[in-house]
């Protein structure tokens, strides 16, 4: 039996080329609650210059508290406290600002972003993250998905910890140590991509019907460009087989995220 996931959407922008989501991942496993990213939160945006950095201007942040994650748990009847493993996809401040809400929770990385992030970073990624967002002292726990396999996917790591349906599969390229997370709701998996992509076409063998400002900015914000364009033609590659048990989306593609509110529960 698959584990119960809810799609939320905890960070509208209003971007000039698009509306773009946050799209984060609630779990129900019997071990407790489980987020996959964390959106933003009231923090950032008490706090703006300092946890949401200049990028705030250019991607219209709409702060809308029914948005944040802690109020959307309670909306479900669910007690925060109850959240007790966020998996990030990766630590920009767009997928890591809700962290603060749940102090008590255990924070999932890969090793290779937490040394980006918090331990060892390049001049980029010093600019690159707010480390406003984690002065909390979050309970970071490290993770070096190698050596085991998830749908052809080399480099992945079950989380068995949280639950064995729940799978970190790394992806670096937009960030150095970027991951993908995949959750079986039964019958069906969902693959989160975080930011591996940010539009549905990169996926779809449509780069060219990309927006250009949305592709520029992505280009230059990567980490690894190479890696970043090699992972999205083997996304690509996943999306052609068309198989029904696995869903594919990404953490800001408003379309994605609304068909997978509406797609039924296997």
């Amino acid at each position: 039996m698959g584990l119960r996931v809810h799609h939320l959407n905890c960070g509208t922008m209003n971007t000039s080329v698009a509306r773009m989501v946050c799209h984060v991942l609630l779990i129900e496993t019997p071990a407790g609650l489980v987020l996959v990213d964390s959106g933003m939160s009231g923090a950032d945006f008490a706090e703006p210059a300092a946890r949401l950095g200049p990028m705030r201007h250019v991607l219209g942040l709409a702060a809308d508290p029914q948005e944040f994650a802690i109020n959307q748990v309670r909306a479900l009847g669910f007690d925060p406290r109850d959240v007790r493993h966020i998996v990030l996809t990766h630590m920009d401040f767009d997928h890591a600002g809700g962290i603060s809400d749940f102090p008590e929770a255990q924070i999932h990385v890969t090793s290779a972003e937490a040394l980006g992030a918090l331990r060892g970073p390049t001049r980029h990624e010093r600019i690159r993250y707010n480390t406003a967002q984690f002065s909390h002292d979050p309970k970071v726990v490290e993770h070096s998905p190698y050596g085991e396999r998830w749908n052809d996917f080399a480099a992945a790591k079950e989380l068995t910890e949280i639950d064995p349906g729940i799978v970190l599969v790394t992806m670096p390229g937009h960030s150095r140590g970027h991951a993908c997370v995949a959750v079986d709701d039964g019958g069906r998996w969902l693959l989160h991509c975080g930011d591996a992509f940010d539009h549905r076409n990169e996926i779809r063998g449509l780069r060219r019907r990309v927006p250009f400002g949305m592709k520029a900015q992505a280009y230059l914000n990567a980490f690894d460009l190479g890696m970043y364009l090699d992972n999205q033609d083997r996304l690509h590659e996943l999306w052609k087989q068309r198989d029904p048990n696995l869903m594919i989306f990404n953490a800001h593609d408003a379309t994605l995220f609304d068909e997978s509110k509406a797609a039924p529960v296997s």
